[in-house]
């Protein structure tokens, strides 16, 4: 997916963490639906300018694929492990940080500094952006 796709994803009201995981839900074997549901409180680091939505998003996906799910499975375990530490060190190859409002540079669960967001337009601007490269990364891992 292309950033001027995942604006518009965002003009119509999904969050980072919604457009990663809903973005690779069929390969999950998982619907789209289901997708943009479970990641629904992701975006703008779960509205509180935390760790950002579209690492999340990465990080449940990956979980998805690679995740443990029964006990004493170590090894199933480490491979989960290293795929996020994967995801995490190709993201701040390009980014300094995985935490959203460091990467903003304002802070989302802040109402003056999501009107400065706002009137920055970076939302529609910077987001995607990073959004895409989580995706990018993401189909590599996945």
């Amino acid at each position: 997916m292309n950033e001027t796709e995942i604006a518009e994803k965002f003009r119509q009201g999904f969050d980072c963490g919604q457009v990663v995981f809903a973005t690779v839900a069929d390969n999950l074997g998982i619907d789209e639906t289901l997708a943009y549901k479970l990641a629904a409180g992701l975006g703008g680091g779960m509205f509180r300018g935390e760790t950002c939505g579209a690492v999340i998003g990465a990080i449940l996906a990956i979980g998805m694929k690679y995740g443990h799910h029964e006990a004493d499975t170590f090894t199933i375990k480490s491979q989960n492990m290293a795929k996020v530490l994967e995801f995490q060190h190709k993201f701040m190859e390009k980014y300094p940080s995985t935490v959203c409002r460091e990467l903003l540079g304002y802070d989302v669960g802040k109402p003056d500094e999501m009107a400065i967001i706002l009137e920055q337009n970076l939302l529609l601007e910077f987001c995607p952006k990073v959004t895409a490269y989580a995706i990018d990364i993401l189909e590599t891992i996945l």
